[in-house]
This record gives C-alpha cells, structure tokens and sequence, in this order.
C-alpha cells in the first residue's frame, strides 16, 4: 500500500498564493521559506517537499502567474475579426492582472529564474491574432506581427502596471474605459 500523500496540491497552491503576496507587498527580501510556512500554518519541511528549495519555489511561482495569465487569454474566443480579437485578449489580459495583482508582480517584478519564463506560451493567442491580422492584410504596410504583438503588450503592461498601483493622470472614472480606448486606439495604429 503507497503511504498518503501528505503534502497536497492545496498546500502547494496556499504556499504559492501566499509567497506572491509577500514578494508582491514586501519584496524578494522578506521572502524566506520559515516565515512562508509559518504564514501558510505549515512546515519547512512541507515548502522543501514541495519545491525543493527557494529557487524551485520562485521558478514554480513565475509558471503559475504566467499559466494563469496564459488561462484568461485562452478563454478569449475568436471571432472572424482579429482586430477586435486583440482588443478582447487586451481586456482579458487586464483582468487576469485584476484578478491575481500580486502574480502580476510577480511576472514582471525581477524575480530571478533559471530557463525561460513561460511567457511566450502565455503571449501566445495576442501573437496568433496579430499573424491572422497580417494574413487577412489588416496590417498597415512593412508593420509585422512582431511589432503588434510586442507594442499591444507594452501598452497592456503600462496601462495594467499602473492601474494596478493607482497611478496615472487620473483622466477618468471608469479605468476600463479608457484602458479600452487606449488599447483601440494602439491597434487602429497598426490596422487598415
């Protein structure tokens, strides 16, 4: 008979959610695996059993923010316009970082990783419709979807990074409307 299983996925998810939140509020500093057990009611032993150690841990949280990040851009469905396609994975892609801030962070705060963040598969379905952009010849002349995917994504971070921390020219009530007007009028940039 295997023996039980005593650290679970729900303990590995607590410790996950709970060492984004430290690094999000407090820093890579405060974050030391004692005081993340005992903030998560669980032992040094379970975080080592888990990740193996800090940079296991950090490397696990950076793949859980950018598979979460990845989940909501998947949601998105395709319609037969990818105009409109890249301003609804821009609106997804806000409330993903809505929804989880402090993974937000997490994926674009510096926090060291061995390899190759997973941000390309995450990056995925903005590239895609800016490639069927291009195919339909939606694409202004001599712009690549490299350009539209790297220039629709640094407006998302910019708006997204600084909603996140109230900051900004304070232009309006409703921030998803403007972040919506600024995310067309960067496509319509691009666009026929």
């Amino acid at each position: 008979m295997p023996r039980p299983k005593v650290h679970d996925e729900a303990l590995r998810a607590r410790l996950l959610e709970q060492a984004g939140e430290t690094l999000s509020t407090q820093g890579l500093d405060a974050l030391s695996l004692r005081k993340l057990a005992a903030d998560a009611d669980t032992s040094t032993t379970a975080v080592y059993s888990l990740f193996g150690g800090k940079p296991a841990l950090l490397a696990a949280l950076v793949d859980e923010a950018f598979r979460r990040l990845a989940t909501h851009l998947e949601r998105v469905r395709t319609t037969d316009d990818p105009v409109d396609d890249l301003v609804a994975l821009g609106l997804a892609y806000r409330d993903s970082a809505l929804a989880d801030p402090h993974l937000y962070d997490v994926m674009f705060g510096g926090v060291a990783r061995e390899g190759d963040p997973p941000a390309a598969s995450a990056f995925a379905p903005l590239r895609r419709a800016a490639d069927r952009a291009a195919a339909e010849g939606r694409l202004r002349a001599g712009v690549e979807p490299e350009t539209v995917t790297l220039g629709v994504w640094a407006t998302l971070h910019g708006l997204t990074a600084a909603e996140l921390r109230g900051v900004g020219p304070g232009c309006a009530d409703d921030v998803k409307v403007v972040f919506e007007t600024v995310l067309r009028a960067t496509v319509a940039a691009w666009t026929t």
